[in-house]
């Protein structure tokens, strides 16, 4: 029971002493580690959590090589974020290059493998930006910290009251009808209209097999927007840090 009391006090103690030491190496690093958690520093964030973690839930681990470990770190962290600055091919080395996954308003299908993001993945963080139609987007681009960043077309840009001298009307939405090649049926009873509809559609657009179909979305005004497994004839721009 006494040993009990001890180990319990001991924890705390730790918390007391750790947590303001935790505190004081996080502002150290600086926000960047804090809000945008590139790869380098999303693995010291996650080394700061177990070093800590470990030392207060067991009372036999040394207190002070932790308090040692979680300084090092700090410094190691503003060491690496120094070079990365000032070298920009240790700054490439140490985080993920940012990839394009939509263009002229087609997803890029092999780009969005190899980051490996769904259809679903991409969507939502679209409807995040206020984009709720792909058709509308020029650029679309997955940043090295894993966020979504939106280029819209020109003419797709938000203007304000004064601009256009009268009021805004509502903001366009499109509904996906295909996504890798599975029609989604309930979307087209929603707008009392049938697969035979939708074939006859992607056949004008020269589409004869559905299965080559990435996505298809279409608005209020059944206009279908589609984006194939395979898109050509579409320049990607060089984005690079």
């Amino acid at each position: 029971m006494v040993e009990s009391i001890k180990d319990i006090l001991l924890v705390l103690g730790r918390i007391i002493t750790i947590l303001p030491l935790l505190l004081f190496v996080t502002l150290f690093m600086g926000k960047r580690a804090i809000g945008e958690l590139p790869i380098f520093d999303f693995l010291i964030i996650l080394t700061l959590g177990a070093v800590v973690g470990a030392d207060i839930a067991d009372p036999n681990i040394d207190h002070l090589p932790t308090a040692a470990a979680v300084i090092a770190l700090g410094i190691l962290q503003k060491v690496v974020a120094k070079w990365k600055i000032s070298n920009r091919k240790i700054g490439r080395l140490l985080t993920f290059e940012p990839t394009v996954i939509i263009q002229n308003g087609k997803f890029l299908n092999q780009n969005m493998k190899k980051i490996r993001y769904s259809i679903d993945n991409i969507l939502q963080m679209l409807r995040e930006k206020s984009v709720f139609d792909i058709s509308e987007v020029e650029t679309a681009i997955i940043e090295a910290n894993g966020s979504l960043s939106v280029l819209k077309k020109p003419q797709k840009h938000s203007v304000t009251l004064e601009d256009m001298k009268m009021a805004k009307t509502t903001s366009a939405i499109s509904f996906p009808v295909i996504i890798e090649g599975t029609i989604y049926s309930n979307v087209l009873k929603d707008f009392n209209l049938n697969e035979a509809w939708l074939q006859q559609q992607l056949s004008n657009k020269g589409i004869v097999d559905i299965r080559d179909v990435f996505f298809a979305s279409m608005n209020r005004e059944h206009e279908l927007h589609v984006s194939l497994n395979d898109e050509k004839n579409i320049t990607i721009p060089p984005i690079k840090h």
